[in-house]
């Protein structure tokens, strides 16, 4: 396996621990633990299993901690982990782990929009790779417009063969699955969630210019959101009763969500962003929508509506219509006419022999490097 596969299998790896993550934190949830606290385990955990791997890999980077950096960590630890964990759980509540993963495949197409408005992504209606990226980021955002406000009939699947009873046994208790205005809500926080989570995007591709640390930069991003959540949770539930954790789902959650959700997942995808770039870190959301599917029909009976599949079907659709217009644009550079106003391409090196894998993913490795982004404007490279 060469090294230009590596990003690859970081992202396949990324994505199946979000699968397990959506299915656990829903568990979680319909047994009635407070999402806030959920949020806050997630990024406490989160922060002191990544510690030592900052210590041990980065000390001798020479990555300086300016005021600057630890200003765009901040706002990183608010949209990244603060707002999009909260808006995503909150709405996780009153919809289905499906529905939620469906509407997280909007990540690629709310990027690509934010970068193009603050001209960080070239838009060329006149080639067909611009004309692909506008059209795709339409079908897409209409595909998550269906699932809130048409639901539709139920789809009539087979019944699963197998019965997970510790599922059953943890949700005995759950209330019944929100209907009407209350899961239209739940779908547009995650929605919401998704805006949030592509602004993060956009701040850790600037930060990764300076500061090419992702272990250093992701643990004191969870410090920080992990003492926002706690916030908010003594806020919202007001009694510290709901941090109290057992020997169940809710303590197996949070050390999931905590290690992999948080921790491993965003070191690599850091890690990604810095040798792709972050419409490639995008693409890959559909994997994770395919196995939650699968898992919450198995394992946890989950019903699908008619909405649900159509809208699911035109947001995978649009993605990749986007990632098309995307990977011609950035293959076939000759057949661009010149670059358009603003066209700073948000996308780091084709070649990662310049970088190394975090040790998530191999063990040969001792140093996480990152090679700088080349930006092209007006012609000239900088």
């Amino acid at each position: 396996m060469g090294r230009d596969s590596l990003p690859t299998l970081a992202m396949v790896m990324v994505q199946l621990g979000f699968a397990g993550m959506n299915v656990v934190s829903k568990l979680a949830l319909d047994t009635g633990m407070s999402p806030y606290v959920l949020i806050a385990y997630r990024n406490i955990i989160a922060a002191v299993f990544l510690a030592p791997f900052a210590y041990y890999f980065e000390r001798k980077s020479g990555m300086m901690i300016t005021k600057k950096v630890l200003v765009q960590i901040f706002f990183s630890s608010i949209f990244g982990a603060t707002l999009n964990q909260v808006l995503y759980f909150v709405g996780l509540k009153s919809t289905t782990p499906t529905v939620a993963c469906a509407l997280s495949n909007t990540l690629p197409a709310l990027t690509f929009a934010m970068a193009a408005a603050l001209r960080m992504e070239s838009v060329r209606l006149r080639a067909a790779a611009g004309q692909a990226k506008v059209v795709g980021t339409v079908v897409c955002v209409g595909g998550s417009m269906i699932m809130p406000f048409y639901k539709g009939p139920l789809l009539r699947l087979w019944a699963s063969p197998i019965h997970w009873r510790f599922a059953e046994n943890a949700t005995s208790g759950a209330a019944a699955p929100a209907a009407g205005h209350a899961a239209v809500l739940g779908d547009v926080l995650i929605i919401l969630s998704c805006a949030a989570w592509a602004v993060w995007f956009i701040i850790q591709t600037k930060m990764s210019e300076r500061f090419s640390a992702p272990y250093t930069s992701t643990t004191i991003m969870c410090l920080m959101a992990g003492a926002q959540c706690a916030g908010v949770s003594a806020a919202m539930d007001r009694t510290v009763a709901v941090w109290k954790l057992g020997f169940d789902i809710r303590l197996y959650s949070v050390l999931y969500i905590g290690v992999v959700g948080s921790g491993i997942a965003f070191a690599l995808m850091s890690w990604c962003i810095q040798v792709r770039g972050p419409l490639f870190v995008s693409m890959f959301s559909p994997l994770m929508l395919v196995v939650v599917a699968v898992v919450g029909w198995a394992i946890l009976d989950e019903k699908i509506h008619v909405g649900s599949a159509i809208g699911s079907v035109l947001i995978v659709a649009g993605l990749y219509v986007v990632l098309w217009g995307k990977a011609r644009e950035m293959d076939s550079p000759a057949d661009l006419d010149g670059v358009g106003v603003g066209g700073v391409e948000l996308h780091g090196k084709k070649d990662a022999d310049a970088a190394t894998l975090p040790v998530f993913c191999t063990t040969t490795t001792t140093t996480t490097t990152a090679p700088k982004h080349e930006t092209t404007r007006n012609g000239c490279t900088n």
